[in-house]
């Protein structure tokens, strides 16, 4: 048996299926943080059952990818019971797809999430009510409190049922619907959708096309005007029979200040630098200490047991690549998670969005497209996915934007070399020649690239207080990517490197090199390693530099401004391999062609000019 979570974005589906199923898929208070479907399983008396998280949307007619995938799914019946999950302090919005879906036929429940926010703004929900009316059950949870979870398998199992409620759409819509079906022999369902033009069926298609035509000229509406009209209305009357709402003016007064120009953008600003600044503070303390543990209780002493070269260098290997992953990245990664978790929860994100909103048209997008942004400060992949949501020029200025965005990777290298060893302000100015570099690409990309531009609707987060076991269970998510896929790939690089360099392979090729790092960079030779490493993911660049520089004193081997040209060029150089996988996987070969060579060049002559720049001074 199969399950569906489907709902909208931001109603909490994936901290339900991350309690039902005890997966650990990314949550947060941040809408379309579930891009893709996740399948996991839940054992209920001895027996096991699949759940499906879909990704959060709002119809079921639209044409995005999101929308269509599920859509198929549902059309093809690969869901056995739907748990609908909608959230309490926006139930007449939430009805829409509510409605929607109880056209498809297939047995459900709904879960009305969020019920202790909803008391806190007076609303008053009669779930009784809504389940005679609906026909099937309701259960009313708080899953970020773990209120009523264990009754949703139960519900779903014994009691679900199909939605009796019948949605009175507009006459000749019926009368269209009824001739559909009676002439190709198709499901109302089916019916409905292909006088929206939404379908497979050519023929049904072509016959549908006949009758919206004549209900469009009747009406001088679209069908799909229409029928979104009657769902509306439908869901506001719904609405109205089972809720009394409150007022809630305290969270009113805080999003005034917090959407306002000011006080808004200067406390963004603030907000903004104070992560940094927690980031750089905190994680160079940890460095500090992580360190020189590796450096006294494991490294001096290997050296001291007279191991034959080779062997010395393979051991070496091993714990120069422990202590650059756990002795530097760890510290630095682990509290900017910590911290954009916090943000995330709060619902600071989409105030940040909506503040962000003019600038980002200056660079060719509306505020929506800040979200992706957001996200690329976490991680360039998930924020490349999440751009299936804009136009596709949008797409086009997005994929360039995002992946010159210092993601956690990237603040790695901007916090364990330049904040370390050249200073606090050194760091702050790498992302500020990152930001003007973003916004020069954005104003020249925005005049050459071709398409309209549109405005922007985004949902506004609830502001809630983080709770510590959620932000800890989300920085954790991320950390378990870094430690189980990036430490083995640090340690079996780092001992190929050790490898190379006893059989002196490694010199070849930075001899080869030599020039370009030398002349051009003013950077050491074993820095084209470092660099070549980094496209594997971005922390590696540093991480491999302390490897062949032989210590993570890096300032003891190299000068201020060569670490400062190495950190801008690593943190401008080509995408890490997994976002331009993900870039020709949404753009195609060649939009991930433009963006790497871009990407390179520019990190290339911003390098170059920095050395010239330098060398005059």
């Amino acid at each position: 048996m199969k399950f569906g979570l489907i709902g909208n974005p931001n109603v909490g589906k994936s901290l339900i299926f991350n309690q039902l199923t005890g997966i650990g898929v990314e949550i947060s208070n941040f809408p379309g943080t579930t891009i893709g479907m996740y399948s996991g399983s839940v054992c209920y008396q001895n027996e096991r059952f699949e759940i499906v998280d879909f990704p959060g949307i709002y119809s079921l007619d639209g044409v995005s990818e999101e929308e269509t995938e599920v859509r198929q799914c549902l059309i093809k019946k690969e869901i056995d019971t739907l748990i609908i999950v909608l959230d309490a302090k926006h139930l007449e919005r939430n009805f829409y797809l509510l409605l929607s879906v109880s056209e498809y036929r297939i047995p459900a429940i709904v879960v009305i999430n969020m019920m202790d926010e909803a008391e806190k703004q007076g609303i008053i929900i009669d779930s009784q009510k809504l389940s005679e009316i609906l026909g099937c059950p309701v259960i009313e949870t708080a899953a970020s409190e773990g209120k009523n979870i264990e009754k949703i398998i139960p519900e779903a199992i014994q009691n679900s049922s199909l939605i009796s409620h019948k949605i009175p759409y507009n006459r000749s819509i019926e009368a269209g619907v009824r001739s559909l079906v009676k002439l190709s022999n198709c499901e109302r369902r089916d019916a409905l959708l292909a006088l929206q033009g939404i379908g497979d069926d050519p023929e049904l298609i072509e016959t549908a096309a006949t009758i919206s035509d004549e209900i469009e000229e009747h009406h001088r509406m679209s069908v799909h005007q229409i029928l979104a009209a009657n769902l509306h209305n439908e869901a506001e009357k719904l609405a109205s029979e089972v809720t009394k709402t409150g007022k809630n003016e305290f969270s009113f007064g805080i999003d005034r200040l917090l959407t306002r120009s000011f006080p808004g953008i200067p406390l963004m600003l603030f907000i903004l630098l104070s992560t940094l600044l927690c980031v750089f503070f905190i994680g160079s303390f940890l460095e500090e200490i992580i360190v020189e543990l590796f450096d006294n209780l494991l490294i001096n002493p290997m050296f001291s047991l007279g191991l034959s070269p080779f062997w010395e260098e393979i051991a070496f290997s091993v714990l120069i690549a422990l202590q650059a992953g756990l002795g530097i990245a760890f510290p630095f990664v682990f509290t900017f998670y910590i911290l954009v978790s916090i943000l995330e929860d709060s619902g600071y994100m989409t105030r940040a969005a909506f503040l962000a909103d003019r600038a980002m048209h200056r660079v060719g997008m509306h505020g929506q497209a800040l979200i992706p942004m957001v996200l690329g400060f976490g991680c360039n992949v998930p924020a490349i996915m999440s751009i299936r949501q804009l136009t596709k020029r949008e797409k086009i200025i997005a994929s360039f934007l995002i992946t010159m965005v210092p993601c956690s990777a990237r603040t790695v290298i901007i916090a364990g070399i330049v904040a370390v060893f050249v200073g606090i302000p050194a760091a702050f100015s790498v992302y500020l020649i990152i930001f003007v570099l973003i916004i020069l690409t954005g104003l020249v990309l925005t005049r050459i690239t071709p398409g309209d531009q549109f405005g922007m609707i985004l949902e506004m987060s609830p502001l809630r207080r983080p709770k510590p076991k959620q932000t800890l269970s989300r920085a954790w998510l991320h950390m378990k990517e870094f430690l189980f896929i990036a430490m083995p790939l640090l340690l079996v690089s780092s001992v190929i490197l050790g490898v190379l360099q006893y059989a002196g392979i490694v010199q070849a090729f930075q001899d080869m090199l030599a020039p370009v790092m030398e002349s051009v960079l003013g950077l050491p030779d074993y820095a084209s390693t470092s660099l070549l490493f980094g496209i594997l993911r971005k922390e590696m660049a540093f991480e491999t530099l302390a490897i062949l520089a032989g210590t993570a004193d890096l300032g003891s081997v190299m000068t201020a401004v060569q670490l400062y040209i190495f950190a801008i060029v690593s943190v401008l150089f080509v995408p890490c391999i997994s976002t331009i996988a993900v870039l020709y996987r949404e753009m195609g070969l060649k939009i991930a062609f433009m963006v790497s060579f871009y990407t390179l060049s520019l990190g290339l002559i911003a390098g170059f000019l920095l050395n010239i720049m330098f060398k005059a001074i």
